[in-house]
């Protein structure tokens, strides 16, 4: 029994990913994912970044539900899905956040919405705040970016920069959100590019 233990803890200490591995539910979503990705960014759609970017809100779970209200695959919180739903209906139909199809197509939506509004030195720096803004609000990040230039850092930076700049959020929420771009970028994405799901970003 003892070596029947010991065997089990030595296979869990080679194996860390046992929770780091892509769920089988991606799977069905994966053509789906990679030709909405394309159609709304062009060929050159970082689809490996989207797909982490589900892993990392809902672990593909088309019912997922977060403790304070986030729905569907993407996460979108009801004002936020009810927003987009409203803002792009000739590409959303309605509001559907359960929806795994309209999730998909809202979160790359709503990725391409942030991505332009937020200038940065390198599209890795401008991916990170894109995502940090996916999580938090793109006016957090403006405050960040603000408070980080009146500190004399430079603002157009994330990495090594505007990420170590809390502009007032709680230190919990400030936690959180700083975690996000890094668990996607460097820790989901490579997941999904070594599964063949195409390019990420930072690369």
């Amino acid at each position: 029994m003892r070596a029947v233990i010991l065997l089990i803890l030595l296979i869990t200490a080679c194996h860390p990913v046992l929770a780091s591995t892509i769920p089988a539910d991606a799977a069905r979503y994966k053509r789906d994912l990679i030709r909405v990705s394309h159609a709304e960014w062009g060929l050159d759609a970082p689809v490996a970044t989207f797909a982490a970017q589900i892993h990392q809100e809902s672990r593909w779970r088309t019912d997922a539900r977060s403790p304070v209200g986030a729905l569907g695959l993407a996460q979108f919180m009801p004002g936020t899905s009810k927003w987009i739903a409203g803002t792009y209906p000739d590409r959303l139909d309605g509001n559907q956040p359960y929806n795994p199809m309209w999730s998909l197509q809202a979160l790359i939506i709503y990725n391409r919405w942030h991505y332009q509004r937020i200038p940065a030195q390198t599209d890795c720096d401008r991916w990170a705040f894109t995502l940090s803004a996916y999580n938090g609000g793109l006016g957090w990040v403006q405050r960040d970016k603000k408070k980080a230039a009146a500190q004399g850092l430079d603002a157009s930076r994330y990495w090594g920069s505007v990420e170590y700049v809390n502009a007032g959020r709680s230190a919990a929420n400030f936690k959180e959100n700083r975690g996000y771009p890094d668990r996607i970028i460097n820790r989901w994405q490579p997941l999904y590019q070594d599964a063949g799901w195409g390019i990420g970003v930072c690369n």
